[in-house]
């Protein structure tokens, strides 16, 4: 049997070819020159994991870690969360940016010798019997390219895990997302541990099933998340000190 004259063509990244390599500067990379800089831009943007590592180093010969960070792995998470809000990039481009963003990172914090660049912290999970963490995913992904330190409890997360980690983080939100009628119950539960303990923070929820604005904006702290999107401005209103009522009259409208 003969090979399809077109196999050659199975691994191409068509999502990348329909957008230019080099990306039109924005006004806070505008005053940059062609550099290694824009080199890092481009791999987070392409979601290059393979690539990062030779990039970013190469990238540090030149510009300290913190600048590399900001100027360079940041700036190209902020138009991977652009390309996301125009609907041109989707969860597969938007993790590989992430977990490029992550490798970056890490070699940069290696290189000061600590961390300490991100906004703030906001815990993320899915609650507690529910193993379906596909919009927990895409939360983090948009947070990290917000320049939040996401701490990823994962998916089937016991509440007292949750609330657990709400006392050791300090976060500035915290989030939860469930697909089942029979396991969102988690989120009102953690939010009766939360005030028990006097933990009080935006607690956002979303998901599928019987997770509704109703059911969601009942309990205290609880805030209705529509869309994965709103979860950077919601943790940047929850950064800049509204409290979890201001957040979720804003977005829900009570």
């Amino acid at each position: 049997m003969r090979p399809y004259p077109e196999s050659s063509k199975v691994f191409i990244r068509y999502d990348l070819n329909t957008l230019h390599r080099d990306f039109t500067p924005t006004k806070s990379d505008a005053k940059l020159p062609r550099s290694t800089l824009q080199d890092v831009i481009n791999t987070v943007v392409a979601g290059e994991c393979e690539n990062i590592s030779e990039v970013v180093n190469e990238a540090l010969k030149q510009y300290p870690p913190l600048e590399v960070i900001e100027q360079g792995l940041i700036n190209g998470m902020e138009k991977v969360g652009h390309l996301w809000e125009e609907r041109i990039y989707y969860l597969p481009q938007t993790l590989a940016a992430s977990d490029t963003m992550q490798i970056g990172l890490e070699i940069c914090e290696a290189k000061m010798g600590h961390s300490g660049w991100k906004k703030a912290v906001v815990v993320t999970h899915t609650a507690e019997g529910d193993l379906h963490d596909l919009g927990q995913k895409i939360v983090n992904a948009l947070l990290s390219a917000s320049g939040f330190q996401v701490i990823d409890l994962g998916k089937d997360v016991p509440v007292e895990e949750v609330v657990a980690a709400v006392e050791k983080y300090h976060p500035v939100m915290l989030t939860g997302t469930a697909g089942l009628t029979l396991t969102m119950n988690a989120f009102e539960r953690i939010s009766h541990e939360l005030s028990y303990r006097g933990l009080e923070l935006p607690f956002v929820c979303g998901g599928g099933g019987g997770v509704t604005a109703d059911f969601v904006n009942s309990f205290q702290y609880g805030i209705y998340g529509t869309d994965a999107a709103q979860a950077p401005p919601m943790a940047v209103d929850a950064l800049t000190g509204k409290s979890w009522l201001e957040i979720r009259k804003k977005y829900n409208g009570i």
